[in-house]
């Protein structure tokens, strides 16, 4: 399979106040990230907040100007590249379906900005026909155009933030968290048109969220991220069922479970303490703080991000010895 997006050794630092003038400060949201996501792909990325996963998809489409390391698109390195011929290939779409649409705008407007910024039309009637295409495509009707968001509900808005990212007929898309904001039966109709979309337009995702379940559903392979690290990343059903990082077993152990008999029989791994600061991480392995198997080498060494199987990555000094 062709690798669409390959991120090597990403780094994106923040300054942050209370430096002095020969030492500044900063926070460390995405520190040494590699990965890739192949074409027609679905790469899950998950952790808790503040891991720096949505700092990672917001830095591979150069909304932020990455620190260091470099950014692959189709094999090509964009890391310092004009982006104007990406855009139409790379978009996004927000968490927050409240606070991305304008306010001021129509919906027709909204999604038919990214087709007036790079002249995907002819006529006014050609817009307008595509507009009402790409609403229908995502469970809306043309009369919806006309509208403005606040008449909209959360599930709709969401549902017109997809519109917008696919007007410009994009090959790669950043989810970042595009469920967290919504009632479950909502998230699931979004799932799944997500879903179908994909095989309808042979599209590649990065999915981002802090809700394993969803990105269990969802995602071909999962990343999972702690304190702007990558722990550990597999196949989706690998990860799910033969995790070896403690962090990521923790998280598979707080996944719901419908059946009562087997939820009972289930130990949860509960993390003691609270995540580190990001200004000032722990030496050594970031997650040793929380873990129950830390040794002294955990303190004195980072661990390696290693394949131990075929595909299975995992940031660890004592989940294969």
């Amino acid at each position: 399979m062709n690798k669409l997006i390959e991120v090597k050794n990403l780094k994106q630092y923040f300054p942050a106040p209370g430096g002095s003038l020969f030492k500044k400060r900063f926070v460390k949201a995405v520190d040494d990230v590699s990965f890739y996501i192949h074409k027609g792909e679905t790469l899950g990325l998950v952790g808790e907040s503040g891991c720096g996963k949505t700092t990672t998809g917001k830095a591979i489409i150069r909304l932020y100007e990455p620190t260091s390391g470099q950014i692959f698109y189709d094999g090509r390195d964009i890391t310092h590249m004009d982006m104007l011929p990406y855009r139409r290939k790379m978009q996004i779409v927000f968490q927050d379906p409240y606070a991305s649409l304008n306010p001021r705008m129509t919906v027709g407007d909204i999604v038919g900005e990214a087709m007036d910024i790079h002249n995907l039309y002819k006529t006014r009637a050609e817009r307008k026909e595509k507009i009402y295409n790409l609403l229908e495509r995502v469970g809306l009707n043309s009369e919806h155009a006309n509208r403005f968001p606040h008449e909209f509900s959360g599930g709709q808005r969401q549902r017109i933030g997809i519109a917008r990212a696919l007007a410009v007929d994009p090959e790669f898309i950043v989810c970042d968290e595009p469920v967290s904001a919504l009632d479950v039966s909502i998230q699931a109709q979004i799932i799944n048109m997500f879903e179908e979309l994909q095989e309808a337009m042979g599209l590649t995702y990065l999915f981002i969220a802090h809700d394993l379940s969803v990105v269990k559903h969802i995602s071909d392979r999962i990343g999972v991220m702690y304190l702007g690290k990558l722990v550990e990343l597999a196949d989706s059903y690998e990860l799910t069922f033969h995790s070896l990082h403690p962090y990521t077993q923790s998280l598979i152990s707080a996944i719901p479970i419908p059946d009562p008999r087997i939820s009972r029989e289930r130990k949860r791994i509960i993390l003691e303490g609270d995540v580190p600061s990001p200004l000032n991480p722990p030496s050594g392995c970031r997650f040793r703080t929380r873990c129950r198997y830390a040794t002294q080498l955990c303190a004195e060494k980072e661990p390696e991000f290693r394949e131990v199987a075929d595909g299975h990555f995992v940031a660890c000094h004592h989940c294969c010895q």
